[in-house]
């Protein structure tokens, strides 16, 4: 099978071998696995003969760090490895089982070596100075110290850290349960397609059905996606509770005022930044209002309703795009990253780092994950739109982010932090779009380009700030001491969607249910992210078509940097202060002059 065309999903063995990601670049095979598996549990005793002994010498903590390092990078590994096997197909019970050991091992792990901070901590300060200064095997730990020192007054002493190291799996529970249910257990109905044949509704095809230029077939999709959702809102809710009610204990335990400052301090953001977001766009919201009016006269409709809004205003182009034109249109717009760039991108696509195609029991959505030890992979559920080919790159993007700062980092600075995840993967689809536009010379195909951008700014600089909006306003009545229930998640959500679409759109009442299946509220605070990832990334793409190569280098050490420095500081070393709304006002212009350009063409 090349292309899910079919009205039922295909199993995994249905799909070619050559659109499946080669896990086995991490593991041949589970024996593998397992025997690593073994391993990992002889690091956690190696790993406890150094508790209550850093301070004795350098030498010490630097063994002590070094195979603490060893020993996450072996159980980050295994746990990868396992739980995108488990993405392959939900219904596994093979691989939900190796997710459930490697998961049980990282908490043991982490359990293991919840020492170390505390013990640091305990270090005087003129030591643990003399240490780091004079002591040249530490010096790569300097940023990983100072990071610790500067959170000091919320770090607990060593058997609290151990007990919520210990507590971190049943942390997991409640995005665990949205998890299981959302992808291996939720089943959606049946509608008739565009030729009225009857189709089963996917999460994968419902993108593709509200893109669809039948308004029956929107509104047929988008009922019976929240109708389901709806059959279930009270376990939902609950879901979604605990995992609030989670986040509270964690942050007070911790020491901090507000769930939203915990998020904000693993990457020393202040709450400021998340506030002016949520300021200059809601200044903005007349800019958004404007676009909807063009689109619904666009679309010839007396009024907008909510499964009116991703359909292109400009009709597609007829043809499905293959998954291999895809590959060939990405690497075109992404020419301006220059030549080493797009070898290494040319390597991906040909060596099997992507799964293509949607099957039964796969996790929905698109990814990018991987470990320090091999390269990173993709997740993706293509269904031959224009937007699956943005997909591609967004996630290509970052991809290759993790491909440098693996290839440049040592494991210890690997993880670059949430707060830039979203900027590589951007660029990638605003230089994307610029170069589509650019080389177009059919009106009608600018004017759908435009419409896409435009809904890039909609989807990403708009809704995922009124996602923020959303989640500071639930974790506020948790820490406010008030309850939750699906009739509150719907109450707050409703009200939201009527101030940000202000009467242009009409908000049908199955909107309220859509809280209910975004898997991103489980992972808190992380939204607002593709917001400021959006405005930066608006700003770096445009200093990499003007200046060139001086732009492009300054972008690559960027993808270079991991977490070797904090995120604000190293998007300034790149160009973009995202300290001030700047940015945020820069992109609002920018969303000003597309409206302008489409307006001038519809």
């Amino acid at each position: 099978m090349t292309e899910n065309n079919g009205n039922r999903l295909p199993k995994r063995d249905e799909i070619e071998e050559k659109y499946k990601w080669k896990l086995e670049d991490i593991y041949p095979d589970d024996a593998a696995w397992e025997a690593d598996f073994k391993e990992a549990r002889i690091f956690i005793d190696e790993t406890s003969k150094f508790r209550g002994t850093l301070a004795e010498s350098p030498q010490r903590l630097l063994a002590c760090l070094k195979l603490c390092d060893k020993m996450l990078s072996l159980n980050d590994k295994l746990f990868i490895y396992a739980r995108m096997r488990r993405d392959e197909d939900n219904t596994n019970p093979k691989y939900q089982a190796l997710t459930d050991r490697a998961m049980a091992a990282n908490t043991e792990a982490y359990a293991a070596v919840s020492f170390i901070v505390p013990e640091i901590i305990s270090i005087r300060d003129d030591i643990l100075a003399g240490y780091m200064e004079n002591f040249e095997g530490l010096h790569i730990y300097k940023q990983y110290i100072s990071e610790i020192l500067r959170q000091k007054k919320h770090i607990l002493s060593e058997s609290e850290e151990q007990l919520l190291a210990l507590a971190s799996e049943m942390a997991h529970t409640p995005a665990d349960i949205f998890t299981m249910f959302n992808n291996a257990d939720i089943k959606f109905p049946f509608i008739k397609d565009e030729e009225g044949k009857e189709v089963e509704l996917t999460k994968g095809r419902y993108i593709k059905f509200l893109e669809s230029g039948d308004r029956r077939v929107r509104e047929d999709a988008f009922h019976a996606l929240y109708d389901t959702y709806s059959k279930v809102r009270n376990t939902l809710a609950s879901s979604l509770n605990n995992n609030i009610k989670k986040n509270r204990f964690y942050a007070i335990v911790r020491k901090y005022g507000s769930c939203l400052e915990a998020s904000l301090d693993s990457d020393n953001v202040s709450t400021d930044v998340y506030n002016n977001l949520v300021s200059t766009v809601n200044k903005n919201l007349p800019l958004l209002h404007r676009y909807l009016r063009l689109r619904k006269k666009a679309l010839k409709l007396d009024r907008l309703h909510m499964y009116d809004l991703y359909v292109p205003i400009v009709e597609e182009p007829a043809r499905s795009v293959s998954y291999e034109d895809a590959l060939k249109m990405v690497y075109k717009g992404l020419q301006p990253l220059g030549s080493q760039y797009l070898s290494d991108l040319d390597h991906s696509f040909n060596s099997r780092w992507i799964d293509v195609y949607e099957n039964e029991g796969k996790t929905s959505g698109a990814y990018s994950w991987g470990t320090h030890l091999t390269h990173p992979y993709v997740l993706l559920n293509y269904q031959g739109t224009i937007n699956d080919v943005f997909t591609i790159a967004h996630e290509m993007g970052h991809a290759l982010h993790t491909y440098y700062t693996n290839k440049t980092q040592p494991y210890i600075y690997s993880e670059y932090k949430i707060f830039v995840a979203e900027v590589a993967s951007t660029v990638n689809e605003s230089l994307l779009i610029r170069h589509m536009l650019k080389n177009t010379r059919d009106a009608k195909e600018k004017a759908y380009l435009l419409n896409h951008f435009l809904e890039e700014f909609r989807g990403t600089l708009f809704r995922q700030t009124m996602f923020a909006e959303y989640e500071k306003a639930i974790h506020e009545r948790i820490e406010a001491g008030e309850a939750l229930t699906s009739h509150d998640f719907c109450s707050i959500y409703r009200g939201l969607n009527e101030k940000y679409f202000n009467g242009e759109v009409l908000v049908d009442s199955d909107i309220d249910m859509e809280w209910s299946r975004i898997p991103h509220f489980y992972s808190s605070f992380y939204v607002y992210k593709y917001a400021t990832g959006l405005s930066a990334a608006t700003s770096l793409s445009q200093q990499i078509l003007k200046e060139g190569s001086p732009a492009v280098d300054r972008y690559i050490d960027f993808l270079s940097s991991g977490s070797s420095d904090y995120p604000l500081n190293l998007l300034k070393k790149a160009g973009v202060d995202l300290s001030s709304p700047e940015p945020v006002e820069d992109a609002m212009k920018e969303f000003d002059g597309i409206i302008t350009e489409l307006e001038g063409l519809i």
